[in-house]
This record gives structure tokens, sequence and C-alpha cells, in this order.
């Protein structure tokens, strides 16, 4: 009876693994499947499977849109500003972490709780801010304001990461001489590998997908991203549904290809985050 009730347990978990997997993935498949499918394909059978493999479409997007600017802008603005505020979020998050100074809990928790804070409620002062650095429509004024999205999460994440690497390294590393930024860059920096890409990529898949300020800050067509340049194609490739899917495969596959990629330092990270400092 025992086994019976481990087999049906163990059984419905399976189930609803299973369901939760096919429901998140199901919809992605199905964008990138019907990329490759005619207008008649996808309005005669949604479900099947494409025809033909033919890269006609993206190709035909390519040639005849802005789609390599778009492309360009959003690594640029994803990929610059994700890399410079690692950076600086590893330095917070290892200070947090390693030292013990007054008002340490309360900086933590004031940087926690921001994770409350709508982003849509700082857009007044962030409007006003980049006009007055005169960045309005310009790439640059879009990629500092994604220098400051995912600062909570980030630091929630590598101040744990840290926290996991025994202080006794750096104990050790003082002994023999070694200064601030030795133990952090060499001892330290490359122990936290998995907090530093699951932060990245966190920050990299939220900038790159980030629709609101690209579109608030940004005017002219050489300054758009992928996900503002797509709002405009919605509209316009309404009775073309292939060149449509085929836009959306472009702005969602570079992340799930970088996440295929760092899964392992995710999940590792992860893992790590429960740890007590």
């Amino acid at each position: 009876m025992l086994k019976l009730k481990k087999g049906m347990s163990r059984g419905l978990i399976y189930f609803i693994e299973i369901f939760v997997i096919v429901i998140s993935i199901f919809p992605i498949l199905w964008v990138i499947m019907s990329a490759f499918k005619t207008n008649g394909e996808i309005l005669s059978s949604p479900l099947a499977l494409p025809s033909s493999l033919s890269l006609d479409t993206f190709a035909h997007l390519f040639e005849n849109y802005n789609f390599p600017r778009y492309f360009l802008n959003s690594l640029l603005a994803a990929g610059v500003s994700t890399v410079v505020s690692l950076l600086f979020y590893a330095m917070g998050g290892y200070v947090l972490a390693k030292y013990k100074f007054p008002g340490r809990t309360l900086l933590f928790t004031l940087f926690t709780v921001t994770l409350l804070v709508p982003a849509h409620s700082k857009t007044q002062p962030i409007f006003n801010l980049i006009m007055e650095l005169g960045l309005y429509d310009k790439l640059a004024g879009v990629t500092l304001v994604y220098l400051s999205t995912g600062m909570a999460m980030s630091i929630f994440i590598l101040r744990a990461g840290f926290l996991s690497i025994p202080k006794s390294l750096d104990e050790a590393a003082i002994v023999d001489g070694a200064g601030f930024l030795r133990i952090f860059w060499s001892i330290n920096l490359p122990l936290a590998k998995g907090a530093l890409a699951t932060a990245g990529i966190l920050m990299f898949l939220s900038n790159w997908n980030e629709y609101y300020f690209a579109s608030l800050l940004t005017m002219s067509d050489s300054q758009r991203t992928l996900p503002v340049a797509l709002s405009y194609f919605t509209s316009e490739f309404s009775y073309n549904y292939t060149q449509l899917f085929a836009a959306l495969t472009i702005v969602v596959l570079p992340g799930i290809i970088l996440y295929i990629f760092a899964q392992e330092q995710v999940q590792t990270s992860m893992a790590s985050t429960g740890i007590k400092g």
C-alpha cells in the first residue's frame, strides 16, 4: 500500500512537471515553427510541422527592413549596460557579503525594497534626466537607463554568491600579502562565476526585451531596439503571419540560446541564494 502511494505521488509529480514544461515551451516552439510556414499553412493547419525549412523569410526581413540596425541597437544597449553594471554590482555585492560596517543591513534592505517599486513610477525623473543630459533619441540614453535596471536582484544574487565562498581563502590571501583588489579580482570573482552568470543573464534578458523606456526615450528609426521595432511590424505584418512570426523569432531566440549555454551556472547560483549572511 505504501509503495502504491509513493508510486502515485511520483506519477503526479511527473505529470505536473510535464504539464508545466509543455505549456511553457509550446508557445515558443509554435512561433518558431510558424516562421517557416506560409500564410496558408498557418491558417489551415496551425499545429502541423512546416513543409520546408527555408530561411527566405528571415533573409527578406534583413534585406528589406532595418533589422540589422535594430538587432545591433538591442545588442549594444543590452550588452554594454549588462557588462558595465555587472562589474559595479559585483563590487557592491562583494562588500555587502564580506565586510561588516555600520548600516550594512539597512543598505542591503534598501536595495531589496527597490524590487517593490514599479519601474513606470520612475518615468518622470528618468525622462527629465535624459532630457537634461541631451541624450533623448540616442542609444546612449537608453543604455544609461538600462545600467540601473536589475540592480536590486543582481546585488541579492551576487551577495549570496560571495557569501558561499569560504572566508578562509580571503584570510590566507591576506597572510600572503594580497590587497583588497587582488583578493576581489583574483580569488572571489572567479569563484562567483555562477552568481555572475545568473545576474548577467537576468539583466541582459530584461534589457533585451525592454520596451517601455526604449520607446519613451527614442523617436527616430535608427535608434530603435528590436522590441520597439516589433511593435510597428505587428500592425504592418497583421496579414503576413509568416513575417510576423519570423520577426518574433529574431527577438526571442538570442535569449534562449544564451540561457542554454549558461544554464548550469544559473542553476548552481540559484541553489546558493539560500545561504545566510
